[in-house]
C-alpha cells in the first residue's frame, strides 16, 4: 500500500507540474495566438520522442513574497528528443509561470541543457518566451543569464544554436538569443528589445509602440536580428525543423544527405534567356537559384533583410548547400553595409558546419555615398572578404552577368579560394563597366574628337567587346569554364561531387581578427 501511494504521489506531482500556472493562464495564453511551453515542445518534436529533465526543479527565494511560492518546472520545460529521427536537445519557457521569468534554477536548466548537447554533438534549440529577469532574485538572476551567455559562445560553430521569439524577450533575454545562430520571430506576438518602449519615453522622450519597436517586422526587414519571420507558433516550428534537415548535428558530421528524386543531369533552356541582354535591366536571381536547385527548393536565410543579396540552404544532388547572390531586383545587386554584414555572417555558419558554398555573382559594386562610407563600408565589406577567404569549404562561384571591381573580389573570386569559378557567356568581368572605364581610359580621345559622342560609342562597344567578358579572365585562368546557363545545374553537382573529398588546412593560430 506504501509503495502505491508513493507512485501516486510522483502522478500527482508530476501532473501539478505539467500544468504549469494553470488551465486559467493556459487559456489566457491561447487567447492571444500562443501555444503552451508544452504544446510547442510537442510540435517540434517527432511524437513521443520527448524526454524531460529536472522536472521537479524548484526555485531558493525567500525574498518579496517568493518563500513558498510555486513555480512548477522552475518555469522552464527542458529535455531533449528527435527532429527528422536526429536527437536535439531543447528548452521552452512556460509564460504561465511567473511569466517565465528567469530565476537562478531556470536558468540552471537552461545551462545543463546546453552542457548536454555540447557533450552529445547534438543541436540546441531555446523556445523563448519571458518577461526577463525575476526581479526578485537580484543578482542570482543575472548570474543565470551569463552562465548561458558563456554556454552559448563555447558551442558557438561546434553545435547549431537556434532560438524561437515566441513571446515576449526583453533586456539581457535577448542576448542569448543574439549569440545563436538563427532566430525565428512569430508575426504579432514576438518582441525583442533592450530597453521597452516605457524607458525608451522616459529617458528620450520617444513614442513607440512594442510592436514597432521590437515585433517581428522591425527585426526580420529592418535592424536583422532575427532571420525568419513565421505568422504563428506552428508555422515557426515547422519552419525549425525544415531548418534542421539542412544542418549536420555538430561540426565534426557532413550535412544529412536526402534522396535526390531531380535528374541530376536535368537541364534547364530557360536559363539561356532569363538574365536580359541589356545590362541595365533587371531580373530575379531567385529564379536562377530554384531552376538550378533540386526540386526548385530554396530555404531563404534573411528573407527580408538586405534584399540585395541572397543567402540560403539549397540541396544539389541531394547535398546541402549554402548559397550567396547578388539580387539584381534591389539596388541592382548592389553591396551595401547591411548586404555586407548578411552574407559574412551566412558564409561563416555554413564554414563552421561544413556546407559547401555556392556563390552566384552578378555586382555593379559596392553602393556609394556618404551614408555608406560613414556608416563603415570598409569595415563592413572586408568581413566579405575575410569570411570567403577564411572559409576551408568547397567553394563554387558562378559568375552570371556584371562582375565590377572590389565587389567582383569580394564575391568569391578565384583569389579568395574559390575552387571552381564558372562564367555564363554574358559575363560582364573588369574593374568597372564599359562606359566609365572608357571616360577614363579614353577620356583624351573623346575630348579631342570632332564628335565625341560618335566617339565615346565607339570606344565603349569596343572595350566592352575586348574586356567586358568572360573571355578575358578565362585566358588568365580567373574563370576555369565558360558554361551554357541551361548546363548549369549538372556542372554544378559535379563540381560539388569532385570537392567532396576537400582539405585545406590554414596556419595554427588561436583566432583571427576580423573586422567586427
Amino acid at each position: 500500500m506504501g509503495e502505491i501511494s508513493k507512485i501516486e504521489m510522483l502522478k500527482q506531482k508530476t501532473q501539478r507540474i505539467q500544468m504549469g500556472g494553470g488551465q486559467g493562464a493556459a487559456d489566457r495564453q491561447r487567447a492571444q495566438g500562443k501555444m503552451t511551453a508544452r504544446e510547442r515542445v510537442a510540435k517540434l518534436l517527432d511524437p513521443l520522442s520527448f524526454t524531460e529533465l529536472d522536472q521537479f526543479v524548484a526555485h531558493r527565494c525567500d525574498r518579496f513574497d517568493m518563500a513558498g511560492k510555486e513555480a512548477p518546472g522552475e518555469g522552464v520545460v527542458t529535455g531533449y528528443g528527435t527532429v527528422g529521427g536526429r536527437l536535439v536537445f531543447v528548452y521552452a519557457q512556460d509564460f504561465t509561470v511567473i511569466g517565465g521569468s528567469l530565476g537562478e534554477m531556470h536558468a540552471a536548466k537552461i545551462v545543463k541543457v546546453q552542457q548536454m548537447a555540447l557533450k552529445a554533438g547534438a543541436p540546441v534549440i531555446g523556445l523563448n518566451d519571458s518577461g526577463g529577469a525575476r526581479i526578485q532574485e537580484g543578482v542570482d538572476a543575472l548570474s543565470g543569464y551569463g552562465k548561458i551567455f558563456f554556454n552559448n559562445t563555447v558551442a558557438s560553430g561546434v553545435i547549431p544554436q537556434i532560438s524561437a521569439i515566441m513571446g515576449p524577450s526583453a533586456g539581457g533575454a535577448v542576448y542569448s538569443p543574439g549569440i545563436t545562430d538563427f532566430i525565428f520571430m512569430v508575426q504579432n506576438t514576438s518582441r525583442m528589445f533592450i530597453t521597452g518602449p516605457q524607458v525608451i519615453k522616459e529617458a528620450t522622450g520617444e513614442e513607440v509602440t512594442p510592436e514597432a519597436l521590437g515585433g517581428s517586422g522591425a527585426h526580420c526587414a529592418r535592424s536583422g536580428v532575427a532571420h525568419f519571420e513565421a505568422r504563428n507558433d506552428m508555422d515557426c516550428l515547422d519552419k525549425i525543423r525544415e531548418l534542421l534537415s539542412y544542418l549536420p548535428s555538430n561540426n565534426m558530421e557532413d550535412p544529412p544527405a536526402a534522396v535526390c528524386t531531380d535528374d541530376r543531369a536535368r537541364m534547364d533552356e530557360a536559363l539561356n534567356t532569363l538574365v536580359p541582354n541589356n545590362p541595365n535591366s533587371s531580373y530575379d536571381m531567385l529564379e536562377i537559384i530554384r531552376r538550378v536547385a533540386d526540386g526548385g527548393v530554396f530555404f531563404q536565410v534573411h528573407a527580408l533583410f538586405a534584399k540585395n543579396i541572397l543567402t540560403g540552404f539549397i540541396r544539389l544532388g541531394g547535398r546541402s548547400v549554402g548559397v550567396v547572390a547578388n539580387q539584381p531586383k534591389h539596388l541592382a545587386g548592389c553591396m551595401d553595409i547591411d548586404a555586407s554584414d548578411k552574407a559574412a555572417r551566412f558564409i561563416r555558419f555554413c564554414d563552421a558546419f561544413n556546407i559547401p558554398l555556392l556563390t552566384l555573382v552578378d555586382v555593379p559594386g559596392f553602393l556609394p555615398g556618404t551614408h555608406q562610407e560613414y556608416g563603415g563600408i570598409i569595415r563592413h565589406g572586408a568581413k566579405v572578404l575575410y569570411a570567403f577567404s577564411e572559409a576551408t569549404v568547397p567553394k563554387v562561384t558562378v559568375e552570371i552577368r556584371k562582375a565590377y571591381g572590389g565587389a567582383y573580389i569580394a564575391m568569391c573570386c578565384k583569389e579568395l579560394g574559390a575552387d571552381q569559378v564558372m562564367a555564363w557567356p554574358g559575363a560582364e568581368i573588369a574593374v568597372m563597366g564599359a562606359e566609365g572605364a572608357s571616360k577614363i581610359i579614353f577620356r583624351k580621345e573623346i575630348e579631342a574628337s570632332e564628335d565625341p559622342d560618335k566617339t565615346r560609342e565607339a570606344l565603349v562597344a569596343d572595350y566592352h567587346s575586348r574586356f567586358a567578358t568572360p573571355y578575358a579572365a578565362a585566358e588568365r585562368g580567373y574563370v576555369d569554364m565558360v558554361v551554357e546557363p541551361k548546363e548549369t545545374r549538372p556542372r554544378l553537382i559535379n563540381a560539388f561531387e569532385m570537392l567532396a573529398g576537400k582539405r585545406e588546412t590554414r596556419p595554427a593560430k588561436k583566432h583571427g581578427n576580423m573586422p567586427v
